[in-house]
């Protein structure tokens, strides 16, 4: 076995980006000051869970870290899939985080992906599984994905602290992904969604919903907002509650928001025995901000909202040779550190171009030519 030659990086960010890209290209890397300024320096327990997800999914997977968790190596294997796969995502971030990552492996996989995740399904940092499924799902389309084979099923829903949330996720492999030329937004056709209540009233779901719809109301008349309340073992094991939205428009666009009210980690007990030291917000503000949030969104123009536009450049630089062109708002945070990701592990580089008369940009790249050269047909 010759040596293992190693991509060095240094720092802790765009951990997630970096370990996905370097499985999907099967480019070992020595990562090192990891938190390395942080008052607890090393590695996070949500980066280590998601380490321990690619390593399920892959074969003759190699992870090292030391000590203090502040350097790590990592040579990825042969990404196979499976069904029968469990995976508990903890309580430091939520199912949203892994949920990216996981997608994309699942397509270049040797087999159908059918895992089961545990954890925190709805939480206000990380997207919700309710979002994936209405707006990620139908993203992929756009690029060759079959909307057949993917699935996403909300067993039981969970909230920080505590999480008990459990989601059935299912993802079809491809050959390849299909270049895009995607460009136009549309208009907004309806605005659909769906509020959750985990250990809590019923009621604080019918408020966020009125609420919400007594924004969008006043502009058009397609809207509907379902109401998902669960209890006893579907509930989890913390009261929260929240909401997501999205809006669909005429040329197959879905622009997302999504927000979720609960206590904060650690502090869940002394909440519920003194509930006046810290309410949680109204549920009816709840939903009124959350309807602004979309409106804004959808004002900024593009293809997709600022949650997806890491995702979206993703999949244009890992389609075939060919060129790919999409419209975004505003440059994310996340996309930008993506687009720089990409650069240095595919090298695609994307050609960006404002357009003034919209404020939105327009970004255009040739593919890498990534194919899933293991997959099974059969």
């Amino acid at each position: 076995m010759g040596k293992i030659t190693y991509k060095r990086l240094k720092g802790s960010q765009n951990m997630r980006q970096r370990l996905l890209l370097a499985t999907l290209k099967s480019t070992p890397v020595l990562i090192e000051d990891i938190h390395a300024g942080d008052t607890l320096p090393g590695l996070r327990p949500h980066e280590i869970s998601l380490l321990r997800l690619f390593e399920k999914l892959t074969d003759d997977c190699l992870i090292e870290i030391n000590e203090t968790g502040t350097k790590l190596k990592y040579k990825p294997g042969i990404i196979v899939g499976g069904s029968h796969l469990v995976h508990d995502c903890g309580f430091s971030r939520a199912i949203g985080y892994f949920l990216e990552p996981l997608i994309l492996l699942g397509l270049f996989a040797r087999k159908t992906l059918v895992i089961i995740l545990k954890g925190i399904t709805n939480d206000s940092k990380d997207p919700s599984v309710d979002t994936f499924r209405s707006t990620a799902f139908p993203l992929l389309r756009h690029f060759g994905v079959p909307s057949e084979g993917l699935k996403l099923e909300i067993k039981s829903r969970g909230v920080s602290p505590h999480g008990g949330g459990e989601v059935h996720l299912t993802i079809p492999t491809v050959q390849h992904l299909t270049a895009t030329m995607w460009t136009d937004e549309g208009m907004v056709k309806r605005i659909r969604g769906e509020a959750f209540t985990t250990r809590v009233s019923v009621q604080l779901g019918n408020e966020m919903i009125y609420a919400a719809r007594g924004i969008f109301n006043r502009l058009l008349p397609d809207v509907y907002i379902a109401s998902d309340y669960r209890k006893r073992l579907e509930a989890g094991n913390s009261p929260g509650y929240g909401i997501s939205l999205v809006a669909e428009t005429t040329s197959g666009c879905c622009i997302s928001a999504d927000t979720t009210v609960s206590y904060p980690r650690g502090d869940e007990e002394e909440d519920i025995e003194d509930e006046g030291k810290k309410e949680l917000i109204p549920a009816a503000d709840v939903g009124e901000k959350l309807a602004s949030v979309l409106l804004e969104e959808i004002e900024k123009g593009g293809v997709v909202d600022s949650t997806h536009q890491g995702l979206l450049f993703l999949l244009c630089a890992l389609c075939p040779k060919d060129v790919s062109k999409v419209r975004v708002g505003k440059l994310s945070p996340y996309g930008i550190e993506t687009l720089r990701e990409i650069r240095d592990f595919l090298d695609v580089q994307f050609v960006i171009k404002p357009d003034p008369s919209t404020g939105t940009v327009i970004l255009k790249c040739w593919g890498s030519g990534m194919k899933n050269l293991s997959r099974k047909t059969t």
